[in-house]
């Protein structure tokens, strides 16, 4: 009988306790994104975290919770894994409590995701962690656009006197020219605010904000449609902070927000993206310790799996119409 070899567990040291616990939708773990369609992968840092600390669970419970998920889309009427080779990567050995070098970590795992010619789909970890992506992104493509479901803006120059933080990530990316703020879209921001001209603010910066009190008056088939229209042709990448969904359906979550948006309605918005040049998603903010019933989890893990979906029906017309 041939002698297995046993491989001891990540030293504590080397990997936080809290990394590499599961693969999403029990699909096939890889070691690396090569011959790849989409690459899942995990970032559990939430040292940048404003108020509620948790998200470093996030991408575990996403993951336990995804048992539920099928690879059928009744609405696409599409098998993801029909159209799409894909995996889960594990996780990113973040520096729990250290920005810089965690930053790093997460642009060397995404590059190596960008650069075998995956999609990277990151489950989140605070929404610091998406300027680590965008380095990667950018490094490829050049600078993208932003497509940021949020029910905050996350432009802040500094937060108690810091320039890296979970509000300030976007500021962060147009500063270093990873993203193209006349073609990038935020939707849904919404409540008390720290500076009444953000909204504003964003527009001097360049990007389009669409607050909720907007997409309520306009319509989310209008709002999508406007999206579309400043983002064109042109590489997106999608950021969705779970607390653009109201805390009735998202209540795990660092800094909630009331008067967002149903679990059905995100759901429909993520359907509605349909043929957007997409380069890289991640969903984020979902700190497990406050869910009930783990609704919080199990919403993240179906927009992940609409976003999925989407990328498996662009890939089927593409190959039903002859196209590479």
């Amino acid at each position: 009988m041939k002698e297995k070899k046993i491989i001891q567990p990540a030293t504590a040291f080397a990997s936080p306790r809290f990394v590499n616990t599961g693969n999403f939708m029990r699909m096939q773990r890889f070691e690396d994104a090569e011959g790849l369609d989409f690459a899942i992968y995990g970032i559990p840092f939430d040292t940048a975290c404003s108020y509620r600390t948790g998200a470093r669970f996030g991408p575990q419970a996403i993951r336990n919770i995804s048992v539920m998920m099928k690879t059928n889309n009744p609405v696409h009427e599409v098998n993801i894994l029909d159209y799409l080779k894909g995996g889960d990567l594990g996780d990113v050995n973040v520096v729990p409590g250290y920005i810089h070098p965690t930053y790093k970590a997460i642009e060397e795992f995404t590059s190596k995701i960008v650069e075998a010619g995956a999609i990277p789909i990151a489950l989140g970890g605070d929404h610091s962690i998406t300027l680590g992506e965008l380095r990667a992104i950018a490094k490829k493509y050049g600078p993208v656009s932003l497509l940021h479901f949020d029910s905050h803006a996350d432009i802040n120059d500094e937060v108690f006197g810091e320039k890296y933080n979970h509000g300030t990530p976007f500021r962060r990316a147009i500063e270093e020219g990873l993203i193209d703020p006349h073609k990038s879209v935020q939707i849904g921001m919404r409540g008390s605010i720290y500076d009444a001209g953000e909204f504003k603010l964003a527009k001097k910066l360049g990007l389009t904000l669409i607050p909720t009190h907007e997409v309520r008056r306009m319509g989310i088939d209008e709002t999508v449609k406007m999206a579309r229209e400043v983002i064109g042709d042109n590489k997106v990448f999608l950021t969705f902070d779970i607390d653009f969904v109201d805390p009735a359906y998202a209540p795990a979550t660092g800094t909630p927000e009331v008067g967002g948006y149903t679990s059905f309605e995100a759901i429909q918005i993520i359907r509605s993206l349909k043929g957007l040049n997409f380069v890289g998603m991640d969903i984020v903010e979902v700190a497990p310790i406050y869910d009930i019933a783990e609704i919080t989890s199990l919403l993240a893990a179906n927009i992940v799996f609409e976003f999925l979906s989407i990328l498996a029906i662009d890939k089927k017309e593409k190959d039903e119409n002859g196209n590479a």
